[in-house]
C-alpha cells in the first residue's frame, strides 16, 4: 500500500469547473486523475531504468459527494502483477472515514522511448 496522498477539494476540482456536471462538488474526472496519480507512484518501484507505466483500464465507483474544502485521502495498493500488467486497488476516503470512491486501475510497464516513438510517429 502506498502512503495516502491528501487532497483538499478546490473550486477548480469541481464538476462545474471541470465540465462533468453543474454542481460544486469533487468532479469524478478529477478524482480519477488523483487515483491514477497514486498508481503511478505505487508502480514506480516496479520499473527498471528507461521504463514507465501507462494506464490501460479504470474501474471506479464514485459513491459520495465531496464539497469544496473537503479533504480526501487517496490510497493505491498493488493487488496483482501479470508480466508487464499491474493491477491496483484504489480508494478515496474523506475525513469522516466514508469511502468516497473505490475500484481498480490497471497499468502496463513499457519502454519509455519505444512507447513515445510509436505514439508520436503515427500517421
Amino acid at each position: 500500500m502506498t502512503p495516502g496522498a491528501i487532497h483538499v477539494v478546490a473550486q477548480a476540482d469541481t464538476a462545474a469547473e471541470v465540465g462533468s456536471g453543474d454542481v460544486p462538488v469533487l468532479a469524478t474526472p478529477r478524482l480519477i486523475a488523483w487515483l491514477e496519480a497514486a498508481t503511478v507512484q505505487a508502480a514506480s518501484g516496479s520499473l527498471a531504468a528507461g521504463q514507465t507505466s501507462v494506464g490501460t483500464a479504470v474501474r471506479i465507483a464514485h459513491h459520495r459527494a465531496t464539497p469544496v474544502g473537503g479533504i480526501v485521502e487517496i490510497i493505491a495498493t498493488a493487488t496483482g502483477s501479470d508480466g508487464r500488467r499491474l493491477t491496483f486497488a484504489v480508494r478515496a476516503v474523506d475525513t469522516t472515514g466514508h469511502v468516497v470512491a473505490d475500484g481498480e486501475i490497471d497499468r502496463v510497464i513499457v519502454d519509455r522511448d519505444r512507447f513515445l516513438a510509436a505514439a508520436l510517429n503515427r500517421p
